[in-house]
């Protein structure tokens, strides 16, 4: 299952708390992923601070379009975590 991101609060520079759906919290700094054409842009920290929750999709948006996949952000966390295949009914 995907984890699902229900809270993020910008903290400054490049960082940010996140709460998952399952009580997981913390604070992550994204810096060191902020490129390629999607997120140059986010280099300006307005921009940046301009982050919210996509409820549609569980995860971290900008307006630009920019996101993060939601088990990327869950793994910043937990790095630990591996998502694992669910197996279909009568899958050995």
């Amino acid at each position: 299952m995907l984890p699902k991101l229900k809270e993020a609060k910008y903290q400054g520079d490049y960082r940010v708390w996140l709460k998952f759906a399952d009580g997981v919290e913390g604070e992550v700094d994204l810096e060191k992923e902020l490129w390629g054409e999607v997120f140059q842009p986010l280099r300006d920290k307005a921009r940046f601070a301009e982050l919210s929750v996509n409820e549609d999709i569980d995860t971290l948006v900008w307006p630009n379009g920019a996101d993060f996949a939601p088990e990327f952000l869950y793994q910043q966390l937990c790095p630990n975590y591996t998502l694992k295949p669910t197996l279909k009914d009568g899958a050995i």
